[in-house]
């Protein structure tokens, strides 16, 4: 200012306010405010969280989630793969029914797998549940290594409910519909809870080869007992309590007396006192005829 004074100069003239374009009314009180108080790119912010929770909505209320899932892992995996993580050897122990490719199936280990994300305790889950599989550990080896030990269940019996017929295991659990027959030698129980009584009953029964030998199938009445029914067709009640006993008698009885080869149609041993024999009906019908013609007429009947 004083050098424009001493050279004699006019002071700068002041640059009018540059006017909006557009007249603006003064906001409400709640837009003022959030325009003087809320910081800058706030909005911005909010329009992008608003447009991904749109997306999310979306690809939920349209049944993608999981394809959207997939697409992100394998995205992921792909990564990690050309990162030098890729499952280059896989060793699978303790399989017997089940192949390696259905191990690795059941577990969701696939081609596009990475050992860098893969989750051991979530394919070990995986596994176990399976009802083939009864324990499973997975071990990773970096960088490409993957191990995978199993504990599977055997083949016990058939079982058959409601004309249905399953492999079950040991310990009552059902392993498969019963499609093959490789399992056809098996002994079978019927009946509601047959399933989870079968071990011990047929445990039992094995320590009577003479009654296991003719048994064709064991069947669990009212989740009580059990009646056997033989290869021929008889069919044999069993009391609810004191199994092994009437086990023992019946082989007692098919030993001296041959039991299981007599026409015979049930033999019932429900009662603890008594044993009971129903003739079959060629059987019954034979018998009344012999009896019929071992009677005398007396003297003086009537012709």
């Amino acid at each position: 200012m004083l050098l424009r004074a001493y050279l004699g100069l006019k002071p700068a003239a002041k640059k009018p306010a540059k006017r909006p374009l557009l007249d603006r009314e003064p906001p409400p009180g709640v837009v003022g405010w959030i325009e003087n108080h809320v910081p800058r790119r706030t909005g911005l912010a909010a329009t992008l969280l608003l447009l991904a929770a749109s997306l999310g909505f979306g690809i939920v209320r349209g049944g993608h989630y999981d394809d959207f899932v997939a697409a992100l892992a394998d995205s992921r995996n792909a990564l990690a793969n050309s990162a030098g993580f890729r499952i280059t050897t896989v060793a699978i122990n303790g399989r017997k029914q089940l192949s390696q490719d259905e191990v690795l199936a059941i577990g969701g280990v696939n081609g596009r797998s990475s050992l860098l994300f893969l989750d051991a305790l979530a394919v070990r889950d995986k596994l176990k549940a399976n009802p083939w599989i009864a324990d499973a550990t997975v071990i990773k080896y970096y960088p490409g290594g993957l191990q995978i030990d199993i504990v599977e269940r055997s083949a016990y019996a058939l079982w058959q409910q409601d004309g249905r017929l399953s492999v079950i295991a040991e310990d009552g659990a059902v392993l498969e519909p019963y499609v093959s027959r490789r399992f056809v030698l098996l002994p079978l129980v019927v009946g509601k809870g047959a399933e989870t009584r079968a071990r011990d009953f047929l445990a039992l029964l094995a320590r009577y080869p003479q009654v296991s030998a003719v048994t064709k199938a064991a069947i669990f009445i009212g989740e009580r007992r059990w009646n056997l029914r033989t290869r021929d067709g008889l069919d044999i009640r069993l009391p609810e309590n004191d199994v092994g006993n009437a086990l023992a008698t019946l082989s007692r009885l098919d030993r001296e007396d041959r039991l299981f080869s007599r026409d015979i149609a049930a033999i019932d041993m429900r009662l603890p006192d008594r044993l009971t024999v129903q003739l079959s009906d060629a059987a019954a019908k034979a018998r009344e005829e012999q009896l019929k013609k071992s009677v005398k007429k007396k003297p003086g009947d009537a012709a």
